[in-house]
């Protein structure tokens, strides 16, 4: 096979190739989102498949005498010419130039958020933590062991207590 559906058949392959379907589907929570994605990956197979077999192949060369014994030369001489001045037009991508640079920028605004979206998930890990130690020590705790951590809250009440404020 030769031109465009050879084309369409190494791009698939190649695409087949480098899809984590492990990795995606350990992303997955729900019961219902796993049999989606079970769906869409059976699909995928299938149509791969189709691709290597169906469109990977040459065509069956015609056989022209086979015709010709039980038509007639003429018209068999007709369609063969036919046949021969048939001319696939070769596929011209249009599309891809068009959308690349919108598809490159979003990829570099991916990383961007998925950058921003780790400091932020490590920033709440750590508040978590802090979060998870003060419960486990809050009823044996002194309010001066409090206010080491919290200096801000020390100077606050401070203030509060020197300007007679008490909060009503």
């Amino acid at each position: 096979m030769s031109g465009p559906g050879k084309k369409v058949v190494d791009v698939a392959f190649k695409a087949s190739k480098n899809i984590d379907w492990e990795g995606m589907a350990k992303l997955l929570v729900s019961d219902e989102a796993r049999k989606e994605f079970a769906t869409l990956r059976r699909t995928f197979d299938e149509v791969n498949s189709t691709l290597q077999t169906k469109f990977s192949q040459e065509p069956e060369p015609i056989d022209w005498e086979y015709y010709r014994k039980g038509i007639g030369s003429r018209l068999v001489d007709m369609y063969k010419e036919a046949y021969e001045n048939v001319e696939i037009p070769k596929f011209v991508d249009t599309v891809t130039p068009q959308y690349k640079p919108k598809f490159d920028a979003l990829l570099v605004e991916l990383k961007e958020a998925e950058e921003k979206s780790l400091k932020e998930a490590e920033r709440l890990e750590k508040e978590i933590a802090e979060v998870q130690e003060l419960k486990q020590k809050i009823s044996t705790m002194t309010a001066d062991e409090y206010f080491e951590k919290h200096p801000e809250l020390k100077k606050k009440f401070d203030d509060e207590m020197r300007n007679d404020y008490w909060g009503y």
